[in-house]
């Protein structure tokens, strides 16, 4: 009892996570506070240990670990592979399949997806020489994409507009959350006080999780995932991390795994992300994706004209828009997009420069500068990608009606 410093009250509490049979059902009960802080100090203790059996040398055997975006369309899974020689690129990494009647990808009599290397990047949890590959997945004759692979469609919108070189970066926002789901740093049972202090703020009484932020930055740089910045945002426990620019299916590749990254560095803390676009009700900011896209054309002097251009057009797509940008066709983007907390209202479509309430802005330096990119804020934390960068140059460049 003194080696564990748990009091004699809580020995028997600890004690129920030894034996056979669960005495919790994990999808009914909310653990008590006590016990989620001693299962983190165990995460913590047993990551200790861990780090001991990955300094072993490992021999000339590379582990590749799998990822890619399951049935929900949302969530990440992954898996890993040994290889006998270092990959240099995704193409090196063998085609290699999972059950999808596990994942919401296929049913049980016909279960194996195939997940195709799409991207290459550094695991900075092993350590060199060791990769992490982003894929994406297909059905049964290897060729056909699941109904969440949105990949191979973005691909092809991005190859017909090779030559207007469009480049993308992606704010992503998203929520830390307690083990028990409540937004972490908030007061248990009640609010923190009202938005103002937050945003980029610092000290304790207004940023919540910065070791998670600072740890999944580091990863980022270390995988090679093209991270350009982060902040915290308006609502507390809230951040912000930026990738980009990127060209063309670049954009989607990095940013899932920027996901992915963050979802695992959360693990090593305890702690939950979520995406979803409107964490807590009430009077608080929502979370979302915006998205900075410019052509070549627009880079250039007097590229506002042509952003001007682009803007109308989105304008006439402004609910097929929408609909691509949640996973849910606009569902989760319902109470998000409200008019208020820095939104324009989901059935209004509307522009400005230097305006956070609208669809789309234009920043105030690149109206100054008469060049540069033009924001589109609808996209949903919780959006895919590929999806938003393939309305986008549907719209503005092929000129889909």
């Amino acid at each position: 009892i003194r080696k564990s410093g748990l009091r004699k009250s809580e020995v028997k509490l600890e004690n129920c996570f030894r034996t056979s049979r669960p005495l919790f059902s994990f999808s009914s009960f909310r653990f008590p506070l006590l016990v989620l802080c001693h299962l983190s100090k165990m995460n913590g203790h047993g990551s200790g240990n861990l780090t001991r059996y990955l300094s072993l040398d490992q021999g000339q055997r590379v582990q590749v670990m799998y990822v890619w975006v399951d049935g929900s369309g949302e969530g990440l899974r992954c898996k890993t592979k040994t290889v006998e020689v270092e990959p240099k690129q995704a193409s090196d990494c063998p085609v290699w399949n999972f059950d999808g009647s596990s994942t919401g990808q296929a049913s049980g009599k016909d279960s194996d997806v195939y997940i195709k290397p799409v991207a290459l990047f550094r695991d900075p949890f092993r350590g060199n020489p060791n990769k992490l590959v982003l894929c994406q997945t297909l059905q049964a004759d290897g060729v056909t994409p699941t109904k969440t692979n949105h990949r191979l469609s973005c691909k092809e919108a991005m190859d017909k507009v090779a030559s207007s070189h469009p480049w993308f970066g992606i704010e992503q926002e998203y929520t830390l959350l307690d083990l028990d789901s409540h937004v972490l740093g908030w007061p248990k049972g009640g609010y923190p006080g009202p938005q103002g202090p937050y945003y980029c703020g610092v000290g304790s009484n207004k940023v919540f999780g910065r070791q998670v932020v600072e740890a999944h930055y580091r990863a980022c740089l270390f995988a090679g995932v093209k991270i350009a910045g982060s902040n915290a945002e308006v609502m507390p426990a809230q951040w912000e991390f930026q990738v980009g620019p990127l060209e063309g299916v670049a954009m989607g590749d990095h940013l899932w795994m920027a996901r992915f990254l963050l979802h695992r560095v959360a693990e090593e803390f305890g702690v939950i992300v979520t995406l979803d676009p409107k964490p807590v009700r009430g009077d608080w900011n929502g979370a979302g994706a915006h998205c900075n896209y410019s052509t070549e054309e627009m880079r250039q002097p007097g590229g506002v004209a042509k952003m001007k251009a682009a803007i109308e057009l989105l304008s006439c797509r402004h609910m097929y828009h929408i609909g691509m940008y949640d996973p849910h066709g606009g569902k989760d983007n319902e109470r998000r997009l409200t008019g208020e907390h820095e939104t324009s209202h989901i059935s209004e479509f509307s522009s400005g420069v230097a305006h956070r309430g609208a669809s789309i802005r234009i920043p105030r330096h690149c109206a100054h500068d008469d060049k540069g990119y033009l924001e589109d804020r609808r996209p949903a934390s919780n959006c895919d990608p590929y999806r938003v960068t393939e309305a986008m140059v549907r719209t503005t460049v092929l000129k889909e009606t």
